[in-house]
């Protein structure tokens, strides 16, 4: 059984550094991907408290929501959709301090206020979307998208 081991005197950076190695213990050895992806999304929404934490994994011309954590959330994203569709379609990292701002933001739960979204990459090649989402407006900084990269990196081992 896994517990989740943050210092309650943690600030971000050393709140993120102490989950990084918990992740990779938690999935190493378990070859089923969508096992791992649902435990790396409750991890992170029990460990950061985001208000939502998913992937989005490619089928076809499609995103179709995977593992997460939190309220009911978009089932299908077409390519250039939205900042999920416009991150596999661009295959970088999108941050948005405020999803309002944002031209064709997809308002799958109104609280949502900002978000980052971040492409998993395999051979070259977007293989899913990592998507994070916070009820407060400009949530996401230069720790919250260290931390989330070597997520994805370790996301794309899997």
């Amino acid at each position: 059984m896994h517990h989740i081991d943050i210092p309650s005197t943690a600030d971000k950076e050393q709140k993120f550094k102490a989950l990084l190695p918990q992740i990779e213990s938690l999935v190493s050895g378990e070859p089923d991907l969508i096992a791992n992806l649902s435990n790396i999304a409750a991890v992170l929404k029990e460990g950061c408290g985001y208000f939502w934490v998913g992937f989005y994994l490619i089928r076809g011309d499609e995103l179709v929501l995977g593992p997460f954590q939190g309220p009911v959330a978009c089932t299908r994203i077409a390519r250039g959709k939205g900042v999920c569709g416009d991150c596999w379609e661009q295959g970088k990292v999108i941050v948005v301090p405020d999803v309002e701002k944002y031209p064709g933001h997809i308002a799958c739960n109104a609280a949502s206020k900002s978000e980052i979204v971040l492409p998993v990459v395999k051979n070259g090649e977007v293989i899913m979307i990592f998507d994070v989402d916070s009820e407060v407006l400009d949530d996401f900084d230069q720790v919250d998208q260290w931390f989330l990269r070597e997520v994805v990196e370790i996301v794309s081992k899997l």
